[in-house]
């Protein structure tokens, strides 16, 4: 994607803000974990919200307002603050893996992106249960835990790792992955469902995947994730390797150089129905 140029001393003011609301969002994460009393289902099944995603999207909101107050934001639970075409768009996802985060399940980030002109440029991604802070902005590389990281380096798909998610309507639609789940399960060294796509995108970013693939997606998943993925090297497109949409809710995004064999075998996969009992 062509991102806009700014300076290196911009970029570094909008990752520091974006880390440090991130760390603040982990430390509300980890005062509420195990102590959430209310878990509300917001319409679709599995899409769950509890007051540790609301404390924890307020704690964000602050300080991004403190720091830019002019700059729009579309946060998951809050919604949209000014326009969704400005300039400087934050995206903003308090919890990642909420349903992982009910269950006490260790698997949950706080995600913060920052798209310019529409291009995720900035994004800070906090894993407080491994305690690991993901940065990263086009033109500035990326960072876990002020350490640089990379993409992988693995060119066969045999040879590879990968990762994604199923989205809330997979119960009711036939365009869902269970069907490319299973046969790249199969013709790859394995792939992994761990329920925050922001941590996916990570870990592609530092190369411990390979690659990633999902659709049902939103902005706020998608954001910070995928900054950090370019700004490790790696590469995000849609399926058919054409422009990325953040608004599509689709996403491919690898270390490159599995790129195109694993948008050949994507698009070489047709969907199943969903069962008919569910």
């Amino acid at each position: 994607m062509n991102s806009p140029q700014l300076s290196t001393e911009q970029l570094s003011a909008y990752l520091k803000v974006a880390a440090t609301a991130a760390l603040a969002a982990g430390e509300v994460l980890q005062a509420c974990w195990g102590k959430v009393e209310s878990i509300v289902e917001k319409g679709r099944p599995g899409d769950l919200v509890t007051e540790a995603d609301q404390q924890a999207e307020a704690v964000i909101l602050d300080i991004i307002r403190q720091h830019f107050p002019t700059h729009s934001i579309l946060a998951e639970e809050s919604g949209q603050f000014g326009e969704l075409e400005a300039e400087y768009l934050w995206a903003i996802d308090p919890l990642d893996g909420t349903t992982n985060y009910a269950h006490q399940y260790p698997f949950s980030a706080a995600s913060i992106g920052l798209l310019i002109n529409g291009v995720p440029t900035v994004g800070a991604i906090y894993d407080p249960f491994h305690r690991e802070l993901f940065c990263g902005a086009i033109g500035l590389g990326s960072t876990c835990n002020d350490q640089p990281i990379r993409v992988s380096s693995v060119d066969k798909l045999a040879q590879s790792l990968l990762v994604t998610g199923f989205a809330y309507d997979r119960r009711e639609t036939p365009d869902n992955n269970y069907q490319e789940f299973c046969y790249l399960t199969h013709i790859t060294q394995g792939v992994r469902r761990a329920g925050a796509a922001s941590i996916d995108l990570a870990y592609v970013a530092c190369g411990r995947l390979d690659g990633y693939w999902e659709r049902g997606l939103s902005p706020w998943d998608l954001a910070a994730g995928v900054a950090i993925v370019e700004a490790a090297g790696g590469i995000v497109t849609a399926y058919d390797r054409s422009k990325f949409d953040i608004r599509s809710g689709r996403i491919l995004a690898t270390n490159s150089k599995l790129h195109a064999e694993l948008s050949q075998e994507l698009l070489h996969v047709a969907s199943i129905k969903p069962w008919s009992w569910l």
